[in-house]
């Protein structure tokens, strides 16, 4: 209700008006906010305010096409300068529509709509207003048209020049860096050393948290969340600089102004291409750096390790991180047949926004990082790995049998408690160096899965970290199909005893969270003998493996032999080998003696030859006694 509608009359009590009730005189009682005083402060009184003014805006001036808000200009260019323009014309706004079409934050269809200063969609679609003035076709339409366009015209007459001279000069200022980021466009950017392209939605003058000066791009990236791909906002900043600065040299600029545009583009839709096929899971090799999420932000790591690439896995376990997409798309069919699901391909645009990084655990450094895809690669399988593991033909022929029917069939037995026993648990126990660990590593390589390696130290000491690490590994591993090995799980298989409660948590933690398990478990012990009597019912085979013979010492330095090193060859006749062999050494010792004798050789710009290895040989004996080495001396 306003001022012209209701005229404040002075009100005088009337007889019984003591009688009422707070509230129910059914009236309206205007105040008025008193003049400030000299601390600026004000209160609400009954006088209407003798200075008060007719409103501008009236019936009369709703008949206008626009109305023009002027304010004092105090840069001495000139005397007044539009604060803003209210657009009234159902015409302008129709042109308006196709001209600012999907401009954000601009609605045409409102019956009040308002530009202000600087009149940024109309410096971003100038070229676009002028073309729809030249073409418009009703002459009314074109007369409030063109009416709008010359207000304009002299009004950003300074900042279209501006621009012109910076996009001719291939430079910009950072007070203008918005004339040239118009929304909806591609900007360009490099992301953790990567080429990256985004879709720009809107941008805007901020503050730093150090209190500095920078623009900020509130961008979108296609991203993989390990179930659909989707739009990811990011914000890219330009931070202030004095005077002016090449376009590209900009932390941001749009994609149009690259110097190389077509070869860059090109590149970047092939690795969006990448980065398509790379969705879901994958099993890769990774040599890069990687980046973490640590307490204060990213953390970099030296990765030279097979990877496993997994963004649903990466939600899952990483809570605090979870990749969260909006506008998610790609898939053509029913969410009841998700097993089934295909995605539509994603659109050369799309792929030129893809994300420049994968989400994946890193199996050597036990941690879960962004890879960059450029450092992804396929893995080169060693297919003689379990061929070359020196054991009985039974016991290879046994081990291979029952891992890979575990994998294939483990879906077929079940326990009277369901989802429990459905694993497969191998102990190989025996002296260091015989082949226990190597069993596990070739039985992976030989069935092209993942080998995930613990030791008690990556569980922890404390029976609750031990178990929520346990509980995490054993679920990663039946996800991704690995093969697990605890090497070294003395701690977990020794037998318990009444003084030591704490070591006792953790054996029965490990039994109970086995029951569960659904992969295929390796344990390897050097003591056999003290294994806890709850652990022999939970073990499906048991294998002892005996120190290395001679025979299999000579298969041993065959097959280290065989690598190859350095570039040069080696000269190793049948003599040598049985010479060698005599050595009473196991398989890790071997491979000790062999390494150090190729780096002599090395040295001494050698084919690794007997020589070299005597020489090893020798030092080996001086320091634990004479001929110790040599079998049955």
């Amino acid at each position: 209700m306003t001022v012209q509608e209701t005229q404040p009359t002075q009100q005088t009590p009337v007889d019984g008006s003591k009688d009422i009730k707070v509230g129910m005189i059914s009236d309206v009682k205007n105040l008025y906010e008193s003049k400030p005083d000299g601390c600026g402060r004000t209160t609400w009184v009954n006088e209407i305010p003798n200075d008060l003014t007719a409103a501008a805006e009236d019936a009369e001036s709703a008949k206008y096409a626009l109305l023009i808000r002027n304010r004092i200009c105090f840069t001495g260019r000139k005397s007044l300068e539009i604060d803003s323009i209210v657009v009234q014309s159902p015409l302008l706004k129709s042109s308006l529509g196709q001209i600012l079409k999907d401009y954000p934050g601009v609605t045409t269809s409102l019956d009040r709509l308002t530009f202000s200063a600087p009149f940024k969609p109309f410096v971003h679609r100038w070229k676009t207003l002028v073309r729809t003035l030249e073409s418009e076709s009703d002459p009314e339409a074109q007369a409030h048209l063109s009416l709008l366009h010359h207000l304009l015209e002299i009004e950003l007459r300074d900042d279209l020049q501006a621009l012109e001279d910076f996009i001719l000069n291939g430079v910009i200022t950072f007070s203008t860096c918005w004339m040239i980021f118009e929304p909806g466009v591609l900007v360009f950017s490099i992301d953790d050393g990567q080429p990256a392209v985004a879709l720009l939605g809107e941008s805007r003058y901020i503050k730093t948290l150090c209190g500095d000066d920078a623009y900020a791009l509130n961008c979108t990236t296609i991203d993989w969340d390990g179930e659909n791909f989707g739009f990811e906002d990011i914000i890219l900043t330009i931070g202030d600089f004095v005077g002016t600065i090449a376009t590209t040299r900009l932390s941001a600029f749009p994609f149009s102004y690259h110097l190389h545009i077509d070869k860059i583009r090109l590149e970047l839709i092939e690795r969006g291409r990448a980065f398509e096929a790379l969705s879901g899971y994958h099993y890769k090799y990774y040599q890069g750096i990687g980046i973490g999420n640590g307490p204060w932000g990213p953390i970099k790591y030296n990765v030279d390790s097979r990877i496993i690439i997994d963004t649903y896995a990466w939600n899952r376990f990483n809570p605090n991180h979870q990749v969260k997409l909006s506008n998610c798309f790609s898939t053509d069919v029913d969410e009841a047949s998700a097993s089934e699901r295909k995605f539509i391909p994603l659109t050369e645009t799309q792929l030129l926004m893809c994300s420049a990084s994968l989400r994946g655990y890193s199996l050597k450094n036990k941690k879960w990082l962004r890879f960059s895809l450029h450092f992804v690669k396929d893995i080169k399988h060693n297919e003689g790995a379990f061929e070359s593991l020196v054991l009985p033909s039974d016991h290879k022929e046994l081990i291979l049998a029952l891992t890979e029917s575990q994998v294939k069939n483990k879906e077929t037995f079940d326990d009277l408690i369901q989802g429990k026993g459905k694993g497969m648990i191998m102990l190989l126990s025996g002296p260091p160096g015989v082949g226990k660990t190597l069993t596990a590593e070739s039985v992976a390589e030989n069935m092209r899965v993942p080998l995930y390696m613990i030791s008690a130290g990556d569980l922890g000491v404390d029976s609750y970290e031990v178990e929520s690490a346990l509980s995490n590994v054993l679920e990663m591993a039946t996800k991704w199909n690995a093969i697990l090995l605890l090497d070294e799980a003395d701690v977990f298989l020794e037998q318990r005893s009444s003084n030591e409660l704490e070591r006792n948590k953790l054996v029965s933690i490990f039994l109970r969270i086995l029951e569960y398990y659904e992969g295929i478990l390796f344990l390897t012990t050097n003591r056999v003998d003290n294994i806890d009597a709850a652990f022999q019912s939970r073990i499906h085979i048991s294998m002892q493996y005996e120190e290395l013979s001679k025979s299999s010492r000579k298969h041993v330095w065959t097959n280290l032999l065989a690598v190859p090193s350095n570039g040069k060859g080696h000269l190793f006749g049948d003599k040598d080998l049985d010479k060698l062999a005599e050595y009473k050494m196991n398989g890790r010792e071997i491979k000790n003696v062999l390494k150090t004798a190729q780096l002599l050789a090395s040295k001494k710009s050698e084919g690794l030859n007997i020589g070299h290895v005597e020489s090893v040989l020798a030092i080996e004996q001086r320091h634990v006694g004479a001929n110790s080495l040599i079998e049955g001396k």
